[in-house]
């Protein structure tokens, strides 16, 4: 059989015809402007996203459906040991020149599996599209006093692996070795936001790179994809091989955002609209797309991987989808098991789980309880009572009826007296 060629891997939300959603209307982009240092990336009703960009001060709504103080009230991302959980972030590199991420990256780990020796933009801490910055925030961005944005693991660690670029260069096999690096390099957790649509074939590099993954305990976590515009139900990877946690893209109101790619492989849902994260060079930008839902999902991987070390891969994801926001009571091919609610995968976490349990549905074709039969005659204690009820009652008669002749022979005497 002739081998496929290698698949051009693409960025979760840098695609054409890209839906952006603004606070006040729903807008269709056209095709982004063309990606480099001078040009930042363009986001429609949000203005241009420049590198650096200025502070967002107030809380981005992606957070304040968290009650963050309840989310870390046992860790940030540090295990009883204060090991951080470390996070591989395989994408266009992440840029430490942003104060929030200074101390969130481990610039010794990681890989730069595009660049050759003579490119000036080399290195898995350089990030020229900005994109993988976003990505790594969302995950471990530490707090800062002129903003109101965080991650959702602040104390964890990132692993940066830049794997693609403005220019669509990484493939599957890339990724596949950016998994591998990442393995070897120690990630407890594997962010991937970008994916192909187009088939792979059986046992590719990919799929067995994630295979490695998921059986060494590492949990990938990676983006549906941002072509759910026309409803049509496809597979989108490496997000729907088996064992990894593909996540869709949710609005404000807990639904599915409409450019997120619908399937049957969809694990659970995560804000992806207006998301606030930070940029090269410092501040924040506001993106939409899957790409940024997953890391807010790989966020709570990692606070989950914190808190029980123990706990393998699997229960990790079953944790996640367990404690879900479903409006029904079965998986959605939107949503998956529903949009993620950090506070519940950290608190309702007694014990942990192999899979997702539903409630039953009522029971059907089931026979109603057999009633005991009715007594057709008086039984001997009821006719003990009801013959004391009669002599109560006749009792009673007897000594009206005497006081009533006692009265009556009273007033006699006297109206003859």
């Amino acid at each position: 059989m002739r081998t496929p060629p290698v698949t051009t891997l693409r960025r979760a939300p840098l695609r054409a015809a890209l839906v952006l959603l603004t606070a006040a209307a729903l807008t269709t982009a056209a095709a982004p402007a063309p990606l480099g240092p001078a040009t930042g990336l363009t986001l429609a009703g949000s203005g241009q996203c420049t590198y650096p960009a200025k502070p967002i001060k107030g809380t981005p709504w992606s957070l304040q459906r968290v009650i963050l103080d309840q989310l870390w009230q046992d860790t940030k991302g540090r295990n009883a040991k204060g090991r951080p959980v470390r996070v591989a972030v395989i994408d266009t590199g992440v840029d430490v020149s942003n104060p929030q991420l200074k101390d969130a990256v481990d610039t010794k780990s990681g890989a730069d599996l595009l660049s050759d020796a003579k490119d000036q933009n080399k290195g898995q801490t350089n990030d020229v599209v900005g994109h993988g910055t976003k990505v790594a925030g969302i995950i471990a961005a530490r707090p800062q006093a002129d903003t109101g944005f965080v991650g959702i693991a602040p104390e964890s660690v990132v692993i940066s692996i830049r794997q693609n670029d403005e220019k669509g260069t990484g493939t599957s096999k890339t990724l596949a070795q950016g998994i591998a690096k990442a393995v070897a390099d120690g990630a407890d957790v594997i962010n991937i936001s970008q994916d192909t649509a187009k088939p792979l074939r059986p046992d590719s590099d990919l799929e067995l790179a994630v295979k490695d993954a998921l059986a060494k305990d590492v949990v990938v976590v990676a983006s549906a994809g941002n072509d759910g515009l026309d409803g049509t139900v496809k597979e989108t990877y490496p997000a729907a091989y088996k064992g990894v946690l593909a996540v869709a893209a949710s609005d404000r109101n807990n639904e599915r955002a409409v450019f997120s790619q619908p399937g049957d492989f969809v694990g659970v849902a995560a804000p992806g609209v207006e998301m606030v994260s930070t940029v090269p060079k410092g501040g924040q930008c506001v993106d939409n797309g899957t790409s940024f839902s997953a890391p807010y999902v790989a966020g709570v991987a990692a606070l989950l991987r914190a808190k029980h070390p123990d706990w393998k891969q699997h229960q990790i994801v079953a944790q996640i989808e367990q404690t879900a926001e479903r409006p029904g009571n079965a998986h959605d091919r939107y949503i998956g098991w529903g949009v993620v609610d950090p506070v519940r995968a950290l608190t309702e976490d007694d014990h942990p789980i192999d899979a997702v349990t539903v409630d039953k549905n009522p029971a059907r074709d089931v026979r109603p309880p057999t009633l005991p039969a009715l007594a057709l005659g008086e039984t001997p204690q009821e006719r003990k009572e009801r013959l004391a009820t009669y002599a109560l009652g006749g009792g009673g008669v007897l000594v009206a009826l005497i006081a009533g002749v006692a009265v009556v022979i009273r007033d006699r005497k006297r109206r003859s007296a």
